[in-house]
């Protein structure tokens, strides 16, 4: 049984998709960025030849490239914030004046690299590029540099949305309402998952281990990962102290799974499970883990 749903685990589209995820999202965002820059590129020259302009074409092919080269310079630090401070339903308001500030210092920063890129290419042909009226080219430059800012912004939420929906979204199933747990503190038992349309309970007792990921903390469980909407400190507040603890800011682990504790020269240590996953210890939490355990505290 365990054997067969393994291989059904490992034919799913998505966990195909895993080892090749970086370089497809990189591939992706060179080749967003590079196709407007040729097409611009080639409507530049085309223009210029019906207006019976001469324009070399290294002109407009250096204009568009170093646009698209300073964007995908900056694109890890957007996509950072959309990862981090992403807008929900229930954020957006207040992470709205955050994203306008940052489409500022995106503009900003792309418009001098780009112009600073587009100096030393002129310098090495021998020319001279000069802007006249800068307060003016950056209204302008803001204008497009916003579209582009929003539609990364979009583009990134609608595939982390669909990323998540396509491996599975947990939530804490609502306590029961009938009174019966007044005064007394609810521990969810198992929680809801959402996968693809369909709903299945996990229990909690089966979550190997948990990870803060952003405003989600990933619950893994038989090598699927399952985002939950909280944070790291509400969902430990909230499961059993008996079984899980805390041995990172960024990490909660089932002690039923803990195999070992290797101790590091940094003071840290690293917690082997029983299916061969190492997870990060730090040395706060990493005598507490001890204790729980039962294992001789450190004398180092």
């Amino acid at each position: 049984m365990n054997q067969a749903s393994g291989h059904a685990r490992a034919k799913e589209p998505w966990r195909r998709y895993l080892p090749w995820q970086g370089g497809i999202e990189v591939a992706f965002w060179v080749v967003a960025f590079a196709i407007p820059a040729i097409a611009n590129t080639m409507v530049a020259l085309m223009d210029a030849q019906r207006d019976g302009h001469v324009l070399p074409a290294w002109q407009p092919a250096l204009w568009e490239g170093s646009s698209a080269l300073v964007s995908l310079l900056l694109l890890p630090g957007l996509l950072t914030l959309c990862s981090r401070w992403p807008m929900h339903a229930d954020t957006w308001r207040r992470r709205l004046p955050l994203y306008l500030g940052a489409s500022v210092a995106w503009s900003i920063v792309h418009v001098v690299g780009m112009v600073l890129v587009r100096k030393a290419g002129y310098l090495l042909l021998g020319e001279h590029y000069e802007i006249e009226d800068w307060l003016r080219r950056f209204a302008y430059e803001y204008l497009k540099d916003a579209r582009t800012f929003a539609l990364i912004v979009i583009v990134d939420h609608g595939y982390r949305w669909f990323w998540r929906r396509l491996q599975g979204e947990a939530r804490l199933l609502d306590p029961p309402d009938d009174g019966s747990a007044t005064g007394q503190e609810v521990r969810p038992e198992r929680f809801l998952v959402r996968k693809l349309g369909r709903e299945f309970l996990v229990a909690a007792s089966d979550i190997e281990w948990l990870q803060a990921a952003g405003n989600y903390v990933n619950l893994r469980v038989r090598g699927r990962d399952y985002p939950l909407r909280s944070t790291i400190a509400g969902i430990a507040a909230q499961l059993d102290p008996d079984r899980f603890v805390r041995i990172h800011r960024s990490y909660i682990v089932n002690l039923d799974t803990v195999a070992s504790i290797e101790p590091l020269d940094s003071g840290d240590a690293r917690v082997h499970l029983q299916d061969g996953t190492a997870l990060p210890c730090s040395r706060r939490h990493r005598d507490a883990l001890r204790a729980r355990l039962g294992t001789p505290a450190a004398t180092a």
